[in-house]
């Protein structure tokens, strides 16, 4: 629990966009064993649900600081069993079907920055600040950043990120690929709605399909790539959305998918 007794983790739902919020500002959302089991918790709640669209932010001025190591301070070490429950958070993220959206502000660091960029689009305001900072502090990258940095930035900017553990501004981040926009903080919560709102109207089968498909691109070759393609445009052609969308493209309007 945060200092004031409220949940570390909240989830919320406005029509078909929930948004998580990392909700102890006082530590700058730094993550607690106990908010990582929430975490994937909610993900996998949400995993069942009907949202179109999730954003992940953080309470205050502040996206995440990562692990809260003070929460540490004075219980027995058990590494594996402790990572085990940061692991299960960022596979349920990863393994989220529907878009979702990283919502930054002040500082994304250490496990705070691999949750920021395991979503798949990040928007951050201009004074949002980003490091792999497990160096300076003796540990070595977690919440999957050994496995996204990578694909997202190429290897040898993967390991300056990391071996490094330097702070980068979000002009640096979005230069690099990492973050999709950068806005005015006065301007990040429209900037979020705007995309939230441009996923939410989307065919939602289509997209779920379309994101696990690009998931899964590292981990299979050509011909496992086009099977899974030809599957997935089978189901989508036996879609209400499809039926609408032609109806829309020969009515010259806009399609109004349902998810049906």
């Amino acid at each position: 629990m945060s200092p004031d007794g409220a949940p570390p983790v909240a989830l919320t739902r406005d029509g078909d966009v929930a948004t998580l919020t990392l909700a102890d500002p006082r530590r700058k959302n730094a993550m607690t064993p106990e908010a990582w089991r929430l975490l994937g918790e909610v993900l996998v709640e949400l995993s069942r649900s009907d949202a179109r669209v999730l954003v992940v932010t953080g309470a205050g001025t502040d996206f995440c600081a990562g692990a809260d190591l003070s929460a540490d301070s004075d219980r027995p070490r058990a590494p594996m069993a402790g990572m085990a429950v940061v692991n299960a958070a960022c596979l349920a993220l990863h393994r989220l079907p529907v878009p979702t959206i990283a919502r930054v502000d002040g500082v994304a660091v250490g496990a705070g920055m691999n949750l920021a960029l395991g979503c798949d689009f990040v928007i951050a305001s201009d004074r949002a600040r980003f490091s792999e900072i497990f160096v300076r502090r003796g540990l070595s990258v977690d919440f999957g950043g050994s496995w996204l940095l990578p694909r997202l930035v190429g290897l040898r900017r993967a390991k300056e990120l990391v071996l490094l553990g330097e702070v980068i501004g979000a002009a640096e981040a979005l230069e690099a690929g990492l973050v999709r926009e950068v806005v005015p903080p006065a301007q990040l919560d429209a900037a979020v709605a705007a995309l939230a709102a441009r996923l939410a109207a989307g065919p939602p089968v289509a997209l779920r399909q379309s994101k696990r498909m690009l998931t899964d691109s590292f981990e299979v070759g050509l011909e496992r790539a086009l099977e899974d393609e030809a599957r997935s445009q089978e189901v989508n052609v036996g879609t209400d959305d499809f039926a609408e969308a032609v109806a829309a493209f020969h009515g010259k309007r806009e399609p109004r998918f349902t998810g049906r």
